[in-house]
């Protein structure tokens, strides 16, 4: 069981999260996206050229704040270290789970995170994704017990090689920084759309470093939250979304930005169905490796480069979700996008089987 400490690490992270998600957007980042790594990550993907969707690109320094915050106070604390190396199938499934993760994110339009601010801003159409999730995350809690595993990991390789994996993903959020600071002419920013809706960059940058300091010192996780609930019957993780929610809730009441019910609600779909699945393939990835996509940015902030080979393939995925017509819209979802969860779902369940062969063989 949690000692009394983390459990209030945990509800002040998830308080901060929700304050700082209603707080953003008042400063300018787009209508219940105050805090959305999945998004944020596709909008980099785009100022980087990866795909040419016009309206979702920039920059995010909230994507480098959090990967530098735990990282200082990791270092600081001398808690951080090198880890990961999976063995090489394990690199493949992790990586694969990853990309598909992001695209149900993309599918639903947000991240466990957003999905928190949207339930809070009176979205309902979050409230369905919230049961796919849930639901989701509890499959592959049953996996977990089952034995699925996606590999030890390898010490074969030198420290110094570990250690250079392990800071790949804190260099490329400083060099995101100096990117976007320097604005070079070949990096492209959104004239209209979502790309154009930010907070000054200073601001959320700091908020951001804040928040991935207060996630290292409480170990926050969302999907962990989920998962723990069934592997545990400990809701103590869970509490810490719960917060986000109220946090956000009261700050929405306070600005006049809540809004009850399934219809007009910002950068959103009313497909409940999809909005169903698509949380339920991210709830399903998202414990079989281990984090969501803010736990993947703490984590590899923290010298994991497992995390920093998911969020390579969240990059990714971002990617291909608008140069493929997989990502959702307010009107909708594509066909490509309703494939690529089914698809996931399928795939995901296929690695699940396979692993629970080998463990029996």
């Amino acid at each position: 069981m949690l000692a009394f400490k983390e459990k209030i690490w945990i509800v002040a992270t998830g308080i901060v999260i929700g304050a700082a998600g209603v707080f953003l957007v008042a400063q300018g980042n787009p209508p219940n996206m105050g805090v959305c790594v999945a998004c944020f990550l596709r909008d980099t993907a785009g100022a980087l050229g990866l795909h040419g969707a016009s309206p979702v690109q920039y920059l995010r320094p909230e994507i480098a704040g959090f990967v530098i915050g735990a990282f200082i106070l990791a270092f600081l604390r001398r808690e951080w270290a090198q880890s990961g190396q999976s063995a090489s199938g394990g690199v493949l499934v992790r990586f694969t789970i990853a990309f598909f993760i992001m695209l149900g994110c993309l599918v639903f339009l947000g991240c466990p995170l957003r999905m928190a601010l949207r339930v809070a801003a009176g979205d309902l159409n979050a409230v369905i994704g919230l049961l796919g999730f849930f639901v989701g995350a509890g499959g592959a809690a049953f996996a977990l017990k089952k034995g699925f595993s996606l590999g030890v990991s390898n010490e074969t390789c030198s420290i110094a090689s570990r250690r250079t994996n392990a800071l790949i993903i804190p260099a490329f959020a400083v060099i995101i920084l100096v990117l976007l600071f320097a604005a070079p002419s070949f990096i492209k920013f959104s004239e209209s759309g979502v790309g154009v809706a930010h907070a000054p960059a200073i601001l959320a940058l700091i908020i951001a470093i804040v928040i991935g300091a207060l996630c290292h010192q409480s170990g926050f996780c969302i999907s962990g939250g989920f998962r723990d609930i069934v592997l545990l019957k400990n809701g103590w993780s869970f509490a810490g979304y719960a917060a986000i929610i109220v946090a956000a809730l009261i700050g929405n009441l306070i600005v006049g930005k809540f809004n009850l019910g399934f219809e007009g609600q910002p950068i959103a779909h009313s497909e409940a169905l999809w909005n169903f699945l698509a949380m339920a393939l991210v709830g399903y990835g998202s414990v079989l490796i281990g984090g969501c996509p803010l736990r993947q940015l703490i984590k590899a902030g923290q010298g994991d480069s497992n995390a920093g080979l998911c969020i390579v393939a969240f990059i990714l995925a971002g990617a291909t979700a608008h140069n493929f017509g997989v990502a959702a819209s307010p009107a909708g979802v594509p066909l490509n996008g309703k494939i690529a969860v089914i698809a996931g779902l399928i795939l995901i369940t296929v690695f699940v089987v396979f692993s629970r062969k080998a463990k029996t063989a």
